[in-house]
């Protein structure tokens, strides 16, 4: 959500901000329908002062024996023209709030243009690349007798995968490992998550109302299954004041993560990266303002600390302005390299969405002796997705002689001294 208060002052600025987004100019038609609901106050508190006026009039002329008839025709003609007005600016706030809740987030400055994912900036590489290309996670875990995207088609159709064996142990053990690193090192609260949420919590964070066809929903009642834990951690704060002196807030949830993956026919159709159903280690930060950019670079080495401990080759890139997604003021992709397909593919986006999210959940905080609030900050970012981490790790300690994948040295106290899975 925006500040109008920002758009009625700076319009050009707005207008810019949306055309790096690909927008026509927006401010024109904001600004007069905020103009009309404005006029449309002004008149009805107008009217609502002359009202109790009048109202007074009739107790005067009443007590001296007068005929108030007349001056009651007035207040009752005014009472009618305030119910019009009433439901004037209901409909032009409604009007206005659904043109400001479906324009994306200003983007940051220093975020670079462009078109596209193709015109996005390396920042740096991580890792030396020691598997240059092999077969992919499909091939290796079908040898394995341990991944098997047939059965999971049979019950439940195209982009679903059951793990078994050694490979559904591995994917536990990466989630645990993650959000053991990300509550010991890190300072993250783990928190245990609501995967089914209301419109206002997927409101709050964005995803509706513009991108509902991304989501599912639970027939015959109000509930979303989420898309990812950033919507329940995120609305934590939702419609609070927090103390400043708490912040920085950072929680951290394991979840499975619901996706139609609507307008993705025919993008990585052959095995894990894209599927309806997978699990995700979420981080979120609640900032001050001062803190957000500070909170954002933190996060995203928090993400590369365990793909370096996982020690999977990976880079870090920040998305151009066409590839930066509708919430997020600047957005950080961390890819890890996959032999299967000779290069690196994203295994966490870690954003900064700067008062955007807040403005829309009235999440608030207050300096300490001060009664006057302001808006948090919102961060969110994988920590990392543990499907594509499983795919990394399957793909790059690959052992060729055998067909076996070796385990990872910090993956090890969580496999129960397997070193290697075998078929």
């Amino acid at each position: 959500m925006h500040d109008l208060k920002y758009i009625r002052e700076n319009p050009t600025d707005f207008d810019a901000a949306m055309k790096r987004r690909g927008l026509e100019a927006q401010s024109p038609s904001i600004l007069s329908m905020d103009e009309k609901r404005r006029a449309a106050q002004t008149k009805l508190q107008d009217i609502q002062a002359a009202r109790n006026e009048k109202s007074k009039m009739i107790g005067k002329i009443k007590s001296q024996g007068g005929d108030a008839q007349a001056v009651m025709d007035e207040v009752s003609a005014m009472k009618e023209e305030m119910a019009a007005l009433e439901e004037q600016e209901r409909t032009l706030s409604d009007e206005l709030n659904t043109i400001l809740a479906g324009l994306p987030n200003m983007m940051a400055s220093d975020v670079p243009d462009g078109d596209d994912e193709d015109e996005n900036v390396e920042v740096r590489k991580v890792g030396e690349v020691k598997v240059a290309s092999g077969p992919d996670h499909v091939d290796i875990g079908e040898k394995l007798g341990q991944i098997d995207f047939e059965t999971a088609a049979k019950m439940s159709g195209a982009r679903f995968v059951m793990l078994q064996g050694g490979l559904a142990r591995m994917e536990r053990a990466l989630a645990q490992f993650f959000l053991d690193t990300h509550t010991g090192e890190h300072g993250y609260t783990e928190v245990s998550a609501p995967l089914l949420v209301r419109d206002n919590a997927l409101y709050g964070t964005g995803q509706l109302p513009k991108f509902s066809e991304d989501l599912f929903k639970s027939e015959g009642t109000d509930h979303w299954l989420i898309p990812t834990s950033e919507v329940p951690l995120t609305n934590i704060v939702a419609d609070l004041i927090v103390d400043e002196e708490s912040l920085p807030r950072r929680y951290t949830a394991f979840t499975p993560c619901f996706r139609s993956e609507a307008g993705s026919a025919g993008r990585d159709t052959r095995g894990m990266l894209r599927q309806h159903q997978f699990y995700k280690v979420e981080m979120v930060g609640v900032t001050t303002p001062e803190e957000s950019e500070a909170e954002h670079e933190r996060m995203v080495q928090c993400a590369e600390a365990v793909l370096q401990k996982l020690e999977i080759p990976f880079r870090t890139i920040v998305l151009c302005s066409g590839d930066t997604g509708f919430g997020a003021r600047k957005t950080y992709d961390l890819e890890a390299w996959l032999p299967g397909q000779e290069t690196y593919r994203e295994i966490s986006s870690v954003s900064n969405c700067w008062d955007f999210q807040a403005r829309r959940m009235n999440a608030r905080c207050r300096p300490k002796g001060e009664k006057k609030t302001r808006f948090v900050h919102t961060l969110n970012g994988s920590g990392v997705a543990v499907g594509r981490a499983l795919i990394a790790v399957v793909e790059n300690y690959h052992d060729p002689s055998d067909g076996g994948v070796w385990v990872p040295d910090v993956l090890k106290p969580y496999m129960g001294g397997i070193d290697k899975i075998t078929a």
